[in-house]
């Protein structure tokens, strides 16, 4: 998930659970309203966690498939695309590759120009050992320099009260400070690069890539083979790798043949980026 996302999510799971302890306490009208906060969490995480876990269990259970396109099917598990055709069968997979840490996201400024020189030393060294053909896909478009600047101020000013009332406990958690003042660390180099002129983008990035077989179990193996090989080759670098599933898979796959929109690109992979 994203920041935003998560700040979200966790502000309207807190205001539900302290709503569903404080009904408990007045009797039955209460009761009514601690089952309705209780929907509420349901609800709530049903929909933050819809696409990618949701969305692929109910797939199974009644084993549905997916036609994106003439000839493709995405299978009931939603984690590939499949084409048969010659007797041969083609599994397509897609990974999220999160690179933003390099350009944007740095928590110590004066790191970030040494960590650019450095990745393309890297990912020539990453790619170096692998066998099979992928593509790494970069979407973006530029940001509202204003609204994303405020949007960073607002988040830096919650993390700044969560850290000023966590110290002001009877007993602070030395791990929640610290990983609560990195998140400060992380919203203030931002926003400094925004005043030195770096402009934010708003930026989609992943690896598909595609394995055959000739069974369609042959080939959704294979194709799991060449992602997990892809995740661990990544790993030396400061890359963010998640496997897409569910319908973003979808989407993905019309990424091969169509830009996205603004709309599009702001409102999916918020879930697995």
């Amino acid at each position: 998930m994203d920041e935003k996302t998560i700040i979200y999510l966790a502000g309207s799971l807190a205001i539900a659970f302290l709503t569903l302890i404080t009904d408990f306490k007045f009797g039955l009208p209460g009761l009514i309203a601690a089952l309705l906060s209780f929907f509420a969490i349901i609800i709530i995480l049903m929909l933050a966690f819809a696409d990618f876990l949701i969305y692929p269990i109910f797939t199974k259970m009644l084993n549905i498939a997916t036609i994106p396109a003439k000839d493709y099917i995405i299978p009931k598990t939603g984690d590939a695309v499949i084409k048969y055709t010659n007797g041969i069968y083609y599994a397509t997979g897609y990974l999220t590759a999160n690179i933003y840490g390099y350009t944007f996201a740095a928590e110590q400024i004066e790191d970030a120009d040494a960590a650019m020189a450095a990745a393309p030393e890297k990912w020539e060294r990453a790619i170096m050992n692998i066998k099979f053909p992928f593509k790494f896909n970069v979407i973006s478009v530029a940001e509202d320099i204003q609204k994303y600047r405020d949007e960073i101020e607002t988040k830096r000013g919650l993390l700044e009260f969560q850290y000023s009332k966590e110290t002001s406990s009877t007993n602070p958690n030395p791990m929640g400070l610290e990983a609560i003042q990195r998140q400060i660390n992380v919203m203030q180099a931002r926003i400094d690069r925004i005043s030195q002129g770096e402009k934010p983008l708003n930026a989609l990035m992943y690896i598909e890539t595609t394995a055959v077989g000739v069974s369609e179990k042959e080939a959704i193996d294979n194709l799991s083979n060449q992602l997990n090989e892809l995740q661990t080759v990544f790993n030396i670098m400061d890359i963010s790798i998640t496997r897409v599933t569910g319908s973003e898979v979808y989407h993905l796959f019309k990424f091969n043949y169509m830009i996205p929109s603004l709309k599009e690109l702001s409102n999916i992979f918020q879930s697995q980026g």
